[in-house]
């Protein structure tokens, strides 16, 4: 019978040191492997973002309503009434604030729906769409445009054109259809939408005035 040959591992490995060391050398490995490929697809990721931002700006924004590209013209909202949805896209014409985009935001039934409006210089709606939510499929998401077209039920209102009863669903003796057995949606979108005009109305004198100076600065520039 032969003798059994055994390979001899050096004691070092048996050191807490080397040990360390080793472990922390992978973890340091898989960072960088990680790191590497979040930057990789960090800009392909922000891309398609912009592209769902500018196919739903096209969506609520007609597009003789303005001449300049919403989305490079972007406004933070103050004292916005919707946290972490402060953001507003300018659409301007001939340098004169012609409308903009803004996300607001709904307590739905099962958390938050987010949604872009947009409004032409005097307030009135010129389109919403949903951005996201987590209502019940097949009964709160009609909210969504793909699904049924009751969002198109709020272009052209505007709070000069419609009363405060008027701003509800019918079920409350508004103009808005509620969703059978889903009545907390739409009442949701439609509150959000209104309080969308609400900040608008109370921001646009703001917006025009900033808007108007940061022009006329970029002409002196360009001279």
């Amino acid at each position: 019978m032969k003798p059994t040959r055994t390979i001899a591992i050096p004691s070092f490995t048996h050191r807490i040191g080397y040990q360390a060391g080793l472990l922390g050398g992978m973890a340091t490995i898989i960072s960088l492997l990680l790191i590497m490929g979040d930057q990789s697809t960090r800009e392909d990721i922000q891309l398609r973002l912009e592209e769902d931002t500018r196919i739903m700006l096209d969506q609520v924004l007609p597009a003789d309503l303005y001449d300049n590209n919403p989305l490079e013209l972007r406004y933070s909202l103050k004292d916005s009434p919707f946290p972490g949805h402060n953001v507003a896209y300018l659409a301007t014409r001939n340098g004169q604030l012609s409308g903009l985009a803004m996300e607001v935001v709904g307590k739905g039934y099962s958390g938050d729906i987010v949604l872009l409006l947009g409004l032409n210089e005097k307030g009135e709606i010129t389109g919403v769409r949903t951005i996201s939510h987590a209502e019940t499929p097949g009964l709160g998401d009609k909210i969504e445009i793909k699904k049924n077209d009751w969002v198109t039920s709020f272009n052209g209102y505007s709070l000069e054109n419609h009363s405060a009863t008027q701003w509800q669903v019918k079920k409350d003796g508004g103009d808005f259809d509620q969703f059978t057995g889903a009545t907390i949606t739409p009442r949701a979108v439609v509150k959000a939408v209104k309080t969308g005009l609400i900040h608008y109305s109370q921001q646009r004198a703001t917006i025009e005035g900033q808007l108007s100076a940061a022009m006329s600065a970029n002409k002196e520039a360009s001279k």
